[in-house]
């Protein structure tokens, strides 16, 4: 075994063997088509078509390659580029008819070799959005056949770029949705709370005004989809501040965090209305104290984040129509909206799991991958 690891790390060294001319050629079509996705992944530009283009033509081997919107060429690379506005005329068929399209090409000057185009429909949720078209000195079947399976590729990527967008929109309106569901009545009796200080412990108002304009501050931010785990627990405890001002021994606030998961990236807003809806439930909907316990453990991979009350709790058919957004805007605040996010960041193995049970309190659970979130929503964090 060891004279046959020796021996393959010798002919590596000394070939750069990358295995047989099909393995040579699958890998060179891979590597050039995973050069070409992430300009296309950002949408059809004149700047993600010129990018592109360079890292296409090598796959159909042709004297030019063209990109172009639903009128006129974004970028073009090779030779022949006085054929541009010619090249309109053939967009224009392909984009009113929705197929593909070959014609002879007149040229003038006997060194170009530019003498035929192949035009080939981008598609885009049943639309066309583009075209593809590549030039040369003959149409032959393979080309033609090759320039569709490559357009068909370039689709797909515009495609995956438009649900990117249609996420980010939809993570942008729920967190407009979560800004909005800061009740009016906490922001009132909060500065009703400040101003009853203002006289008996002036100092003590001072500290809450400070924690108010911090606390709105942040949940009022506009960027970033994204936050760490101690900028979010840092808005909470400024909550929970306000409501202590309030209630002050009705509320009683377990916090143990392990400082390792405090960097860890998450959604922004995605466990502060876990814990304002615990405060609702467990302690405005009861007359007696309420215990709320805030954990988040390093697990390995993954940092766990556990909210737990003592409050009514809920029925669990109610609670799975609170999820499917079925409740009504007086139900779990934030609770379908927070698990919908976490769904579309980390995959539907992430979302929250909740234990509840009518007068048995709520507890709650995140489990969070320790890696950059965007993977499934396209989104881009900030570097922390």
């Amino acid at each position: 075994m060891a004279g046959g690891y020796l021996t393959a790390r010798r002919r590596s060294r000394r070939g750069g063997d990358l295995g047989t001319p099909v393995e040579r050629a699958t890998f060179h079509t891979l590597h050039t088509a995973s050069l070409a996705a992430p300009p296309l992944r950002a949408g059809l530009t004149e700047e993600t078509a010129r990018k592109a283009v360079r890292q296409l033509r090598p796959l159909l081997g042709t004297d030019a390659l063209c990109l172009t919107d639903e009128r006129a060429a974004l970028a073009w690379d090779g030779a022949g580029t006085h054929h541009r506005a010619e090249l309109e005329g053939h967009v224009a068929r392909v984009v009113r008819t929705g197929r593909g399209h070959s014609a002879a090409v007149t040229c003038g000057d006997d060194t170009c070799p530019v003498r035929w185009t192949v035009v080939v429909p981008l598609s885009v949720d049943g639309g066309v959005r583009g075209t593809l078209a590549a030039f040369g000195h003959q149409a032959s079947a393979a080309v033609v056949r090759a320039t569709d399976e490559v357009a068909q590729w370039v689709s797909v990527q515009l495609e995956l770029a438009e649900l990117d967008r249609a996420r980010s929109s939809l993570i942008e309106a729920e967190i407009r949705a979560l800004r909005a569901q800061i009740s009016p009545h906490f922001i009132y009796n909060s500065l009703a709370a400040i101003a009853s200080f203002v006289r008996t412990d002036p100092e003590r108002a001072r500290d809450l005004l400070i924690e108010f304009a911090d606390f709105t501050r942040y949940s009022f931010r506009r960027h970033g989809d994204f936050t760490t785990l101690a900028d979010e627990l840092r808005s909470i405890e400024q909550y929970l501040e306000l409501v202590r001002a309030r209630f002050g021994k009705r509320l009683e606030v377990t916090l143990q965090i392990a400082p390792e998961v405090l960097p860890v990236t998450l959604p922004f807003l995605c466990l502060q209305p876990l814990v304002e809806n615990a405060v609702k439930h467990g302690l405005e909907d009861s007359v007696d104290g309420s215990r709320i316990t805030i954990l988040a453990e390093d697990k390995g991979a993954e940092a766990w984040v556990v909210i737990e009350d003592n409050g009514v709790g809920m029925d669990p058919d109610r609670l799975r129509k609170v999820l499917r957004g079925e409740g009504g805007p007086s139900t779990g605040i934030g609770l379908s909206n927070v698990d919908e996010r976490l769904r579309q960041v980390y995959g539907d193995d992430y979302g929250m799991v909740i234990e509840t049970g009518v007068g048995a309190g709520m507890k709650i659970t995140v489990r969070i991958p320790k890696f950059r979130p965007g993977v499934h929503t396209g989104a881009r964090p900030p570097s922390v």
